[in-house]
C-alpha cells in the first residue's frame, strides 16, 4: 500500500493527503462529540433527579449558580429561566403574563445556545461524508488517465503495463471511502442523539414553565382572598 502511494502521481498524492487530513479531523471531532453528548445526557439525568426531588427552587438555583455544571444544558436553561422569572416578578409593574413571556423567552434563548453547542462540527462530518468519495474518485480518474496516456509510449499494451497505475489510482477511491463512511455513520448517530437530548430539554422547559405559571398566577388570587 505504501509503495502504491509513493509511486502515484503528485496530483493523486495531493488527493490522498487531503483525504487523510479530513479523516484525521473527522475522528477528532467524532471523539469530542461522543464525549460531549454522553456528558450532556448524564448531566441532564442528574439535574432532573435533583429538580424533581422536591427541593425548593430558590435553593436549587443558588446551588447550581454557585457550583455550575458546564455539561448540563438543562441546568443552564433552568438558571436562565428562574433568574429572569425572579427579576420580572420583583417588578411591581409587570403582570403575570409579562413575567411568563419574559421567562419563556429567556429559556428559549438558552435552549438555542445549547442546540448550537451540541450541533457544533456536525455539518463538517456531513460534508466529509458527502464529498470524500468524490474527491477520491477524482484522484482515481486522474491516475487512470495517466496510466492510459503512458500506454501511448508502449509498443505493446498488456495488463501488466497498465495494472500498477490503475492500482495506484484506486487507492484514492479506497481512502475516500475510508474517510466518508465513519463520518456518515457518526453524523447520523450523533444527529439522532442530539435530537433526543434537545427534546428532553424542550420537555423540561415546558414542565418548568408550567410550574412557574402556577406560581405566578396563584399569588394574585391569594392576595385577593
Amino acid at each position: 500500500m505504501w509503495s502504491l502511494i509513493l509511486q502515484a502521481s503528485w496530483v493523486v498524492q495531493l488527493v490522498m493527503l487531503i483525504l487523510v487530513g479530513a479523516s484525521i479531523v473527522s475522528w477528532v471531532m467524532i471523539i469530542q462529540r461522543a464525549f460531549l453528548i454522553i456528558n450532556a445526557r448524564r448531566a441532564a439525568t442528574a439535574f432532573e433527579d435533583r429538580f424533581w426531588s422536591g427541593i425548593d427552587l430558590s435553593k436549587l438555583f443558588r446551588q447550581v449558580t454557585n457550583e455550575p455544571d458546564p455539561d448540563s444544558g438543562m441546568e443552564h436553561i433552568f438558571r436562565s429561566g428562574f433568574k429572569e422569572f425572579t427579576r420580572l416578578k420583583q417588578d411591581s409593574g409587570a403582570d403575570a403574563d409579562a413575567v411568563m413571556e419574559g421567562t419563556q423567552r429567556a429559556m428559549r434563548v438558552a435552549l438555542s445556545r445549547e442546540q448550537e453547542r451540541l450541533e457544533t462540527n456536525l455539518p463538517f462530518l456531513a460534508t466529509v461524508g458527502s464529498i470524500s468519495p468524490y474527491i477520491g474518485l477524482f484522484g482515481t480518474v486522474i491516475g487512470i488517465m495517466d496510466s492510459f496516456r503512458g500506454l501511448a509510449n508502449q509498443t505493446q499494451a498488456t495488463l501488466a503495463t497498465v495494472a500498477p497505475g490503475i492500482a495506484e489510482a484506486l487507492v484514492a477511491t479506497a481512502m475516500g471511502l475510508l474517510a466518508a463512511i465513519p463520518a456518515v455513520v457518526a453524523y447520523n448517530r450523533f444527529s439522532a442523539r442530539v435530537d433526543t437530548v434537545l427534546n428532553s430539554y424542550d420537555t423540561f422547559s415546558e414542565e418548568f414553565s408550567s410550574i412557574l405559571h402556577r406560581n405566578v398566577h396563584s399569588r394574585p388570587r391569594q392576595q385577593q382572598g
